[in-house]
């Protein structure tokens, strides 16, 4: 796999992996914590796009080796969620491939870590959603004037912690779970809402959860943790356990089915290594992921 670094402000860069690139289009796969697009109520915010247009103004080394005069983003993905980034080389590209998205022909999933254990291996959420009113970054269910959104969940892991070791506070639920998610809409937070609507919020989801609470520890998962510094205890996984890990979509050129695959991040598969390892792990509708 290869990659490139993107500087997105003086002394602030990121490397991003190709996980496909050809005449037409490229895959990246984002890493958590990277807006997409400039914030509305930043601007100056790094995100993604500035930098891609300040390295195709500048001639960027990989923008030349590429030879490339555009790229643009096909989609968007949460600021904290992880994965796969389609971005089109070409304007046709862009064309071809929006409509795709508009038309809901393009295939979507996501994996989450979530608080709590389903009752059912496989469930959905469909909801009508919009803006706060008076919170607008932030979405929630509207009767009336809502965009209808829907959801599909399927069980993959359940993990039954044995106890709450160390009593810590932070540790509000005795299981989790892991889950893969396929929305058929493509709204704004669809996902991170449907599942705190359906009581199983994302793990360190601090918008939609239960912010600092939901982090998970290893002491929490292991028997007789000790910490060994005067140091606090840096968690497993302190952002959002949500990462978009396939996408699939009709090639603007060849029109042959190009699915794309990120791999899980290093965070998100220690998480569940040691989840795996120190907890009572339960099979759900589907195989389990196998880490990278």
């Amino acid at each position: 796999m290869n990659s490139f670094r993107l500087p997105l402000a003086p002394g602030v860069s990121v490397e991003l992996p190709v996980l496909h690139e050809d005449d037409a289009l490229m895959a990246v796969d984002k890493p958590s914590g990277l807006m997409i697009s400039p914030d509305t109520y930043d601007p100056e915010k790094p995100n993604l796009m500035s930098g891609v247009r300040r390295a195709l103004d500048t001639g960027a080394a990989w923008v030349r080796e590429r030879g490339l005069t555009m790229l643009a983003n096909v989609h968007r993905l949460d600021a904290d969620t992880s994965g796969v980034l389609l971005l089109a080389k070409t304007h046709d590209a862009l064309r071809e491939l929006s409509k795709q998205f508009n038309d809901r022909t393009v295939g979507k999933s996501y994996v989450a870590l979530v608080e709590g254990e389903p009752a059912e291996d496989a469930f959905e959420v469909e909801l009508k959603l919009g803006p706060h009113p008076a919170r607008p970054w932030l979405q929630i269910e509207l009767r009336h004037g809502g965009k209808q959104t829907l959801t599909r969940f399927r069980v993959l892991e359940r993990f039954r912690l044995r106890a709450l070791r160390g009593q810590r506070e932070s540790m509000p639920f005795l299981s989790c779970t892991l889950v893969a998610c396929e929305p058929e809409t493509g709204r704004t937070h669809q996902i991170r809402v449907h599942l705190r609507h359906a009581g199983y919020p994302i793990l360190c989801d601090k918008v939609y959860g239960e912010g600092e609470r939901s982090a998970l520890y290893l002491s929490q998962l292991k028997p007789g943790y000790k910490l060994h510094s005067e140091a606090a205890e840096r968690p497993l996984l302190g952002r959002l356990a949500l990462h978009a890990e396939r996408l699939a979509v009709t090639h603007p050129t060849t029109c042959q089915r190009l699915e794309l695959v990120a791999p899980l991040p290093k965070d998100f598969a220690v998480a569940l290594k040691y989840l795996r390892k120190f907890t009572a792990t339960q099979p759900g509708a589907a195989d389990p992921l196998t880490p990278p």
